[in-house]
């Protein structure tokens, strides 16, 4: 869980996830989970916040059902494919689901 500090904090984050959400057209959902994912898991070294900030954007595009592919996450939020890659099984995890195997 996080503090509601954390949301002041990181505003510019949370507003890159919801550009980010606009372009890929997902839901309230959507960008609700992944601020909370986000919120919930941000790293203290400000390099690594836009590869969570994007493993968050993608785990809750899929935990709502509206997937979109690792590459266009990537592309929107501007970090690599492999920075989502690497991060967001553990952030399901961390938030209580099973990641798929595939």
């Amino acid at each position: 869980m996080y503090r509601a500090s954390d949301r002041v904090e990181n505003e510019e984050w949370l507003a890159r996830i919801d550009r980010a959400a606009d372009s890929l057209e997902l839901g309230s959902d959507a960008r609700s989970v992944a601020v909370d994912l986000f919120l919930s898991h941000v790293p203290s070294a400000e390099r690594s916040k836009p590869a969570v900030a994007a493993a968050s954007l993608y785990a809750g595009s899929l935990i709502v059902g509206e997937e979109r592919s690792q590459s266009r996450v990537a592309e929107t939020m501007e970090v690599s494919r492999l920075s989502i890659q690497t991060r967001w099984k553990d952030l399901l995890r961390d938030a209580g689901f099973q990641p798929p195997e595939w």
